[in-house]
């Protein structure tokens, strides 16, 4: 791709405090340094999904725009992303790490129901020991499982060794249990610590703690 259409990205995304999807194709694109612009929406807001419906056929965000190509939902995003720039790194190069990658992105995209609903992303406030109910338990057990396999395979500080999309998938997962102070084993806590300290992190923390929208249904759910 010439650096011409790489300026015509634009990424839509949802509040920073709130919007778990949004995070995950807009961590990949400023870690791998691939160009975008941003565009966010409030929403929960008068309007939103108006405004959504314009660059989304779902009404829901993260939407990709690429010239005349739209792709909505953030894991086709980031395969769209990787078929596009496959000289970025967000598959693991190896067969066997690639497939054990997708399949825990596969995994986070479609599980985790209660993790969700309990345990919301929130990164303006701190629930510490909220949410625990006992299928959220079950959540955070299968997920530290996931962690400890790949990070005992794994060479480099990430899942799978290097950054790739499987750890963007789970970035929202590692702001929810700082959020809500969930105590891990030492190696899942090491990978919470590494994905937090990325600078995009930390960028998308400070715009986050910047917005000026709140959303009672999040920020007074242990209130």
């Amino acid at each position: 791709m010439s650096r011409a259409s790489e300026q015509r990205l634009t990424l839509v995304i949802g509040n920073k405090n709130y919007s778990s999807w949004s995070l995950r194709p807009w961590l990949a694109m400023k870690h791998a340094g691939i160009p975008f612009v941003e565009h966010r929406i409030a929403l929960y807001q008068p309007g939103s999904r108006r405004r959504v419906l314009e660059h989304s056929p779902t009404g829901k965000l993260p939407a990709l725009k690429d010239g005349t190509v739209t792709v909505w939902d953030s894991l086709a995003i980031l395969e769209y992303l990787a078929e596009t720039f496959p000289d970025r790194g967000l598959w693991p190069r190896d067969a066997t790490a690639r497939a054990r990658a997708r399949s825990m992105s596969a995994e986070i995209h479609s599980s985790f129901a209660a993790l969700r609903t309990h345990m919301p992303m929130n990164l303006r406030n701190s629930y510490p020991g909220c949410g625990r109910t006992p299928e959220v338990e079950t959540d955070i057990a299968r997920i530290v499982s996931l962690w400890t396999d790949s990070r005992a395979m794994a060479s480099g500080p990430f899942l799978l060794g290097e950054f790739c999309i499987a750890d963007a998938m789970f970035a929202p997962v590692a702001t929810r249990f700082v959020t809500y102070g969930v105590k891990l084993p030492p190696v899942c806590q090491r990978y919470v610590d590494t994905l937090i300290a990325l600078p995009a992190i930390q960028l998308w923390y400070a715009d986050a703690r910047a917005e000026r929208e709140a959303v009672d249904e999040y920020d007074r759910i242990y209130a």
